[in-house]
């Protein structure tokens, strides 16, 4: 099964509510992007980071890499919070799609399913994932 859309997981709206998720920089969680074959099938109900289906290859080590927070902010009714972009250097890897996570709260509870709408690849070069503008119509994460 395939990737099959970008979804901000049901588990994440919930747990932010709890407050498991800290998303700002400097004071908040540590969180990662892990990046998956198109084998990997994740929906709104992922709940946490797995080794299923999670790409291998030269420059990239499984459970991914760290993420930089950007303060959550607001602007009208809106809350957003996004991440920096992410590279993978002199990398030889194809990714569909990727997991963000929180890696410093127990059972890496994912935020997010990010599906890259077809194979990406590099080779030998840089593998990276651009994140959209931050704002509250673009931002990864927005609440309404």
């Amino acid at each position: 099964m395939a990737f099959t859309g970008n979804f901000m997981c049901t588990s994440f709206k919930q747990e932010l509510l709890q407050g498991v998720h800290n998303l700002t920089l400097g004071t908040g969680n540590a969180f990662k992007m892990a990046l998956y074959t198109n084998s990997a099938s994740f929906t709104a109900a992922t709940t946490a980071y797995t080794t299923g289906n999670e790409v291998t290859g030269t420059g990239y080590t499984a459970g991914g890499d760290a993420l930089t927070n950007v303060t959550p902010t607001n602007t009208g009714t809106t809350a957003f919070a996004e991440f920096g972009d992410l590279t993978w250097s002199t990398s030889t890897i194809t990714a569909r799609g990727a997991l963000i996570y929180n890696d410093t709260a127990a059972g890496d509870p994912t935020l997010v399913v990010l599906d890259f709408g077809s194979d990406k690849s590099s080779s030998a070069g840089d593998f990276s994932v651009v994140m959209p503008t931050y704002n509250a119509t673009s931002a990864l994460i927005r609440i309404a």
